[in-house]
C-alpha cells in the first residue's frame, strides 16, 4: 500500500484502559499482529491510557512495553474516565494517521483496521467506523440507537449515527484535536466539527469476551448528557416548548377544576384551593426540571473555565519527549 523505497508512514493507535488485566495482553498481540501482516508496510506506535486500574494492568503494561518500543503507556494519577483519558493520548500521538479509541477488550474489532487504512491512503481524511450491528440485548441496541440519533438531529454539526471514537484520522485532523481545550472532550463531536471527506465502514460490535464493562449505567448517562449539551443548546430550546405547553394545559386543568368544585363539588374543598395546588405543583415541576436542564450547561461552563489539567499523569514509558512541565519516567 505504501510505494517502494518511500518513508514508512506511521499509524498511532490509542488504547484507554482501566482494569483490563485480562485484555491489554490480547489487544496488543491483535494489534502487533496486524501490522507483522497486513499492515507490514507501515510503522506503528500503540498508546495505553492506564486509568490508575487497581488490577495488575499497569504491571502488564509495563512488561509489554519494555519488551516492545512500539508499545506506550501513560499511566494516570488517578481515574479521569476513557474520554480524557484518550484525549490526552490524542495529544502525544505522532502518526501520519491516527485510530483514535481502540477498546481494550476488542469489542471495535481490530481486523477493520486495515480498510481503514486503504481508505485514508486514498484521501479520506476521516474514517469512522459504523456499528451495523451490535451484539447486546435488544434494549440497549434500541436505546443506543435512538440515543445516536437523538443527537444528530439536535447537534449543530452532522454527526454520523452509529459511530463511535473507533476512528481513523488524518494528521491534519489530529493537529486541530490538540488546539482544543476542553475539560469534557466529546471526541466524536470534535472530530465532525473538523469537517473533511469523511466515509464510514461497517462493521459488528463484538460482545465483551473476558471481565466486565466499567461503564455503568451513569457513566453512560453522563456521557450521554455530555453528548447532547456540547454541540447544541436545543436542550434548553426544549425545555422552553415543554414550559409553554405545560402552561397552557395546567391553566386549563386549573380552569376545569374551579368549575367542577364551584359547580358540582362544592364541599370537597374551600374556594380557590384546588387552583392553587395545581398551580403550586406546576411551577414547582416547571422550575426544577428547567433548573436541572440549566444546570447542566453551567455545570460544563463551570468545569470548563476553572481551567484543570485533563488529566494528571503519574509515569511515561517508551515516550521520546514527556509531557510539558513532568520530567521523563524511565521505562
Amino acid at each position: 500500500m505504501v510505494p517502494a523505497g518511500s518513508r514508512r508512514k506511521l499509524i498511532s493507535i490509542i488504547t484507554p484502559c482501566y482494569n483490563e488485566a485480562d485484555n491489554v495482553e490480547d489487544c496488543c498481540a491483535a494489534v502487533r499482529n496486524l501490522f507483522a501482516g497486513e499492515l507490514a508496510a507501515y510503522d506503528y506506535e500503540h498508546i495505553f491510557c492506564d486509568n490508575a486500574s487497581t488490577d495488575a494492568t499497569p504491571e502488564i503494561l509495563r512488561k509489554l512495553a519494555t519488551a516492545d518500543k512500539h508499545v506506550k503507556v501513560i499511566l494516570n494519577s488517578r481515574n479521569f474516565g476513557p474520554f480524557r483519558s484518550d484525549f490526552n493520548g490524542l495529544m502525544s500521538a505522532r502518526g501520519d494517521a491516527v485510530l483514535v479509541f481502540l477498546a481494550a477488550d476488542l469489542q471495535d474489532p481490530p481486523e477493520v483496521i486495515p480498510e481503514m487504512v486503504r481508505r485514508w491512503e486514498a484521501g479520506i481524511e476521516v474514517v469512522y467506523g459504523i456499528r451495523a450491528n451490535r451484539e447486546e440485548g435488544l434494549i440497549m441496541r434500541a436505546t443506543r440507537r435512538l440515543y445516536y440519533r437523538l443527537v444528530r438531529r439536535f447537534a449543530e454539526i452532522d454527526i454520523p449515527p452509529d459511530a463511535g471514537e473507533f476512528q481513523l484520522v488524518d494528521r491534519r485532523i489530529a493537529d486541530e484535536l490538540r488546539k482544543v481545550e476542553d475539560y469534557y472532550p466529546y471526541i466524536r463531536g470534535l472530530i465532525a466539527n473538523c469537517g473533511f471527506r469523511r466515509e464510514g465502514v461497517a462493521y459488528t460490535w463484538k460482545a465483551r469476551r473476558r471481565g466486565v464493562s466499567k461503564n455503568r449505567i451513569y457513566h453512560l448517562f453522563d456521557q450521554g448528557l455530555n453528548g447532547l449539551i456540547s454541540f447544541t443548546n436545543v436542550p434548553m430550546r426544549l425545555c422552553l416548548l415543554a414550559g409553554v405547553t405545560i402552561s397552557l394545559l395546567s391553566t386549563a386543568a386549573a380552569v376545569l377544576s374551579a368549575v367542577v368544585n364551584l359547580l358540582y363539588f362544592r364541599r370537597l374543598a374551600p374556594p380557590g384551593i384546588p387552583t392553587l395546588i395545581v398551580a403550586v405543583f406546576f411551577f414547582g415541576g416547571v422550575q426544577l426540571f428547567f433548573l436541572g436542564v440549566l444546570g447542566e450547561y453551567l455545570a460544563a461552563i463551570h468545569s470548563q473555565v476553572r481551567r484543570r489539567p485533563l488529566v494528571i499523569e503519574r509515569e511515561r514509558m517508551n515516550f521520546d519527549e514527556a509531557p510539558p512541565g513532568q520530567s521523563k519516567a524511565a521505562p
